[in-house]
């Protein structure tokens, strides 16, 4: 009998070590994956709530490249971002401080911006970015930064 309870003793242990590899595999490949993201720089964190003011936060990164601002969550596995925004489409519509009942998720500390992705009069369901003043500093600053002549494309 005590051979058997022995034997359950050993699967238990096969089982937590496989759980433990499985645990530190998953670490690893997030590492990996945020690495990634962040050695072409320009990359802060930011959360995303869709619709706004209705939707749930999500806990992501946004990453500037070029025109477009690239947002990717957290737990994803792949290194396409989920949301594109075009710097020529974004128009920041309200700003406020992170209600205390979002800083639990979001942290401390948080903006939120409201942002629409169309021109005026065409319909858009707005979206929610959280993150920090000093992170807010940088996109507005990249949205200000356009290039001289990068709208006449649009144009065209």
């Amino acid at each position: 009998m005590a051979l058997g309870g022995g034997g359950v003793a050993l699967d238990a242990i096969w089982l937590f070590a496989a759980f433990l590899v499985l645990i530190v595999l998953a670490a690893t490949v997030l590492a990996t994956r945020r690495f990634l993201l962040e050695r072409g720089g320009g990359t802060v964190e930011c959360g995303l709530r869709s619709p706004a003011r209705r939707g749930t936060w999500r806990l992501g990164v946004v990453s500037y490249h070029g025109d477009e601002l690239s947002w990717y969550d957290t737990l994803g596995v792949l290194l396409r971002p989920e949301r594109v925004f075009h710097r020529r489409q974004l128009t920041i519509v309200s700003r406020r401080a992170a209600l205390a009942s979002e800083a639990g998720t979001l942290g401390p500390d948080h903006v939120v911006v409201e942002v629409r992705t169309r021109p005026p009069g065409t319909p858009d369901a707005p979206v929610e970015l959280a993150m920090t003043e000093q992170a807010l500093t940088g996109l507005l600053a990249w949205l200000e930064a356009s290039p001289p002549g990068s709208h006449l494309q649009d144009i065209a």
